[in-house]
């Protein structure tokens, strides 16, 4: 039998009002009752009445996630956590991969699948904020990533100027002194934002340490892909870094590879970091350095703000910037104990 919302209630010991509040994310609800509901809810499997539901309210209950590629881990967890979210307000998440190219982007930003979804989360790459604005639809939508530009669109990130400045602090707090980056991109991708905003982070920890910013120990990428940071890595043993910053973790497992082929200890002569936290990096051997930003987070923003632009008022776009922290591991620290 289908579990009610009076049975949630009951197994809770709280009303149905408040387990409506819950499913259906008011935020008049205090954090412990609201995890208190949520584990109910949990326990007896509870599943929105999807049809009822888009009957008495007009919608369908699903909504899109567009990434740029789904084979990157970073969007491979970041997937996972909407998909809980979602969940939680009985939403089912569609899921469009778009290889960061105008076209894909535009065919999702454009609404054509519109009369299906309710609501879009993007991940945008190849159009920038001004185009997203002029095209879209009225399809309710929430942007990840940076943002280049004004546009009147709900917007989550975290700083990444800041994680790559600690990321680069940390490796000079260890008194590496010629610290090199893997992650520079030009034309279109760099526009994009990220490469741009985390090389930003690194060229701002090197001067606030009085050194400077040496052309030969950075490399620009085509992508952030393991076999680019091998390469990269490849082509700076020459210069002889003793620590490299890049710009994501898969870059970095790429660059530790490189370094193994080599023979050159890690973090002895070259500590290496990455930034996204992703689980490969915690397997790596050695284990791999990172800024790990609030992915969790990231998500249940992205699906609070939809939630709210679906059951509300028009408002203005609202911006949300989660965490990060440093986690340091052995490709800087070394083997411990």
């Amino acid at each position: 039998m289908r579990v009610r919302l009076r049975d949630v209630a009951e197994h809770a010991g709280v009303s149905v009002k408040t387990v409506s509040n819950v499913v259906n994310g008011y935020v008049h609800v205090s954090p412990a009752m609201r995890e208190k509901v949520q584990a109910a809810l949990e326990e007896l499997n509870y599943r929105a009445n999807l049809s009822a539901r888009s009957l008495r309210r007009g919608r369908s209950g699903l909504i899109a996630l567009a990434v740029p590629a789904l084979d990157m881990p970073y969007f491979a967890e970041l997937t996972r956590f909407v998909v809980q979210e979602a969940e939680l307000l009985g939403w089912t998440v569609l899921v469009d991969q778009t290889d960061g190219l105008r076209e894909r982007e535009q065919v999702v930003a454009t609404g054509l699948r519109s009369h299906l979804i309710d609501g879009l989360i993007l991940s945008p790459v190849a159009m920038d904020y001004a185009e997203l604005s002029a095209v879209r639809d009225e399809t309710p939508m929430v942007l990840l990533g940076e943002k280049i530009g004004g546009a009147d669109i709900d917007h989550v990130a975290f700083d990444n100027v800041a994680a790559a400045r600690v990321a680069t602090e940390h490796l000079l707090s260890l008194g590496r002194t010629r610290v090199a980056a893997i992650g520079y991109q030009a034309g279109v991708v760099a526009r994009s934002g990220v490469a741009e905003v985390r090389r930003t982070g690194y060229e701002q920890a090197l001067a606030a340490a009085g050194l400077p910013v040496r052309a030969s120990l950075t490399r620009t990428v085509a992508g952030f892909q393991r076999l680019e940071g091998a390469r990269a890595m490849d082509s700076l043993l020459a210069e002889r870094p003793d620590a490299v910053l890049c710009f994501n973790d898969q870059l970095a497992l790429g660059a530790l590879r490189a370094l193994a082929v080599a023979g050159v200890p890690v973090p002895d002569e070259v500590a290496v970091i990455g930034i996204d936290d992703i689980e490969d990096g915690r397997f790596s051997s050695p284990t791999l350095s990172t800024i790990a930003p609030d992915k969790a987070a990231v998500a249940r923003e992205a699906v609070r703000l939809l939630h709210h632009r679906l059951g509300g008022p028009a408002a203005p776009s609202r911006e949300v910037s989660v965490g990060f922290e440093l986690v340091a591991r052995e490709s800087t620290l070394g083997r411990r104990g």
